[in-house]
C-alpha cells in the first residue's frame, strides 16, 4: 500500500498504536520508520536522527519486530541473543549482562537453553522482542506483536509491552481493537495509506461525531409512543431496547449531532404525551470511531477514482445486434433504403471514431 501524507509523533513512555485494516499501509510505515524500506518523499526521525540520512545512528536506538520474528530456529534462546547483540554492536563485556537483563525482560530464562524450533509461538514471540530490546533502544517497532497468540498469551505480551512503555517509546501496529484499548495510549488510524486521526483513547472516544445516540426510558400508551416515534423526520432513527424496567420501556434513538439536540428531542416526546423517566446520552466507542473514519475513507477514495476515470466509450447499437443471415444480406445488396442507411451508419462510425481521437 502506498503512503500519502502519513504524520504522527511517537512520544516518550507512551504506546502508540497504528490501528487499521488489512492493507492499510500499516507494515509499509513500520518498515519505512525502520530503515529497511525507503520512503519516496518525506522524512522520518528517530530519537533526532533521520531515519535515512543517518541509518546506523536510528538503528542503533530502534529495536524492531517484524510480523514475523527473525529466528534461528536451529540456535538456543542464549545463543541467538548473544548472537544479535554482538550484530547490534554490544561490547563482549556488555553481551551477557544485556542478554540476561533481555531474557529477563522477556521472562525467557527458563528457556534459554532450549533450541527455538522447539518453543512455542508465545515463547517464540518473546525471543523476537528480546532481540529487539537486547541493546536497550528508546524506542521499539512492533507490527502485530499479538497475532497468533493464545489469550494467554496476549495477557503475557500486553503486560511487558507496558511495562518496557515506562522508560521507552514502543509503537505497535495492530487490526485489533480490543488490543488498542487494553495496550495504547494513543492511537493513529490509518486507512488507505493515509492517516485519518491521531489522538488519546479517551479524546477519541468523546469527539464530536456526525450522529449521537440517546437511550431513554418513556411510558405511555403504545400507540401514543409508535405514532411518536414514527414522526421522527430522516435522519432519525430509533430501535426498543432488550429488557424491560419496572417504569416502562427502553429504546435507543438515533439523531443528528447538533448543539441542543438532547433538550429538542425530549421537549418533542413530553409534548406528545410520552412520560420520559430518563434519558442519557451514549458514548461513542472506539469500534464507532473507527468504523466512520475508515468508511469515510474509503468513500472518498471512491469518489476520487469515479472522478478520475476516463469515461467508457458508448457501444455502438449495432454492435449489439447479432449478424444478419445470408438472405438479409442479399437483400440488403439489392436494397436502395438498406444502402443508403448503411452509408449514413459507416458515416457515424467515422464520426464516432474521430471523437474518441
Amino acid at each position: 500500500m502506498a503512503l500519502q501524507d502519513v504524520t504522527f509523533q511517537a512520544k516518550s513512555g507512551e504506546v502508540l498504536g497504528l490501528l487499521g485494516p488489512n492493507g492499510a499501509g500499516k507494515t509499509t510505515t513500520m518498515r519505512i520508520l525502520a530503515g529497511y524500506l525507503p520512503a519516496t518523499q518525506g522524512t522520518a526521525h528517530i530519537a533526532g536522527y533521520e531515519v535515512h540520512e543517518q541509518p546506523m545512528e536510528v538503528r542503533q536506538r530502534i529495536g524492531y519486530l517484524p510480523e514475523t520474528p527473525p529466528l534461528y530456529p536451529e540456535m538456543t534462546v542464549m545463543a541467538y541473543l548473544n548472537f544479535v547483540a554482538r550484530l547490534k554492536g554490544l561490547s563482549a563485556g556488555d553481551r551477557p549482562r544485556r542478554v540476561q537483563w533481555a531474557m529477563q525482560k522477556c521472562n525467557l530464562l527458563e528457556v534459554e537453553q532450549t533450541l527455538i524450533h522447539k518453543l512455542s509461538k508465545g515463547f517464540r514471540q518473546r525471543v523476537g522482542i528480546a532481540q529487539a530490546i537486547v541493546h536497550d533502544p528508546p524506542a521499539i517497532i512492533l507490527d502485530e506483536p499479538t497475532v497468533g497468540l493464545d489469550p494467554r498469551q496476549i495477557i503475557d505480551v500486553r503486560r511487558l509491552i507496558k511495562d518496557l512503555a515506562q522508560e521507552k517509546t514502543v509503537i505497535l501496529s495492530t487490526h485489533i481493537l480490543p488490543e488498542v484499548n487494553m495496550t495504547c495510549d494513543r492511537v493513529a488510524i490509518i486507512s488507505r495509506g493515509k492517516v485519518v486521526e491521531t489522538n488519546t483513547l479517551r479524546d477519541l472516544t468523546t469527539q464530536q461525531t456526525d450522529q449521537v445516540n440517546f437511550e431513554l426510558e418513556v411510558n405511555g400508551d403504545s400507540e401514543v409512543i409508535l405514532h411518536c416515534l414514527n414522526q421522527l423526520p430522516e435522519p432519525y432513527s430509533w430501535r426498543w431496547l432488550s429488557g424491560t424496567t419496572p417504569v416502562g420501556r427502553r429504546l435507543q434513538v438515533t439523531c443528528p449531532y447538533r448543539l441542543g439536540i438532547g433538550n429538542h428531542l425530549a421537549t418533542y416526546l413530553v409534548n406528545a404525551g410520552i412520560e420520559l423517566h430518563e434519558m442519557r446520552r451514549l458514548r461513542a466507542n472506539l469500534e464507532d470511531i473507527y468504523l466512520e473514519l475508515t468508511t469515510q475513507e474509503e468513500n472518498a477514495a471512491l469518489e476520487e477514482l469515479e472522478e478520475s476515470a476516463p469515461n467508457s466509450p458508448e457501444v455502438a447499437p449495432q454492435d449489439l445486434v447479432p449478424p444478419p443471415s445470408p438472405q438479409a444480406q442479399q437483400i440488403t445488396e439489392t436494397d436502395p433504403v438498406n444502402q443508403d442507411h448503411n452509408s449514413n451508419l459507416a458515416e457515424e462510425e467515422a464520426n464516432h471514431d474521430l471523437d474518441l481521437q
